[in-house]
């Protein structure tokens, strides 16, 4: 995800994430397009195509991940306005060298916001 974020900045990327038993495994990276630095929104037709990708492959769609070219990594108001799906984890990453963080996940449910605790693991 920082790789893609960092190869679309100074605009913000975004993507899906994908996985089984809470373990994402698979990343779609998506178009932006608003292309904006301040916004992001996946076209319908990518959305349904990986949605069929992943249901074909038994795959649960896990996670959504965007980047902020030149904020921190909380969601913005209008991240959290347009937080459609509860069930998944909302992945912020910062594109801009200087960030102290790289990467957050949150829970985003009714407008409430709540850090994810994150697990990394090798693959392996």
């Amino acid at each position: 995800m920082l790789e893609e974020a960092r190869r679309h900045h100074p605009l913000e990327c975004c993507g899906l994430l994908a996985g089984r038993q809470g373990l994402i495994t698979d990343i779609y990276p998506a178009t932006n397009a608003l292309e904006s630095p301040v916004a992001f929104e996946i076209p319908p037709e990518e959305l349904f195509r990986f949605f069929r990708e992943m249901r074909n492959r038994g795959l649960e769609h896990l996670g959504i991940y965007h980047s902020h070219p030149s904020g921190d990594t909380h969601p913005s108001a209008q991240d959290v306005e347009r937080a459609y799906y509860p069930d998944v984890a909302y992945f912020v990453v910062v594109s801009h060298r200087e960030a102290r963080t790289a990467c957050a996940a949150f829970s985003i449910r009714d407008g409430q916001v709540r850090k994810m605790e994150l697990e990394i693991l090798e693959a392996g």
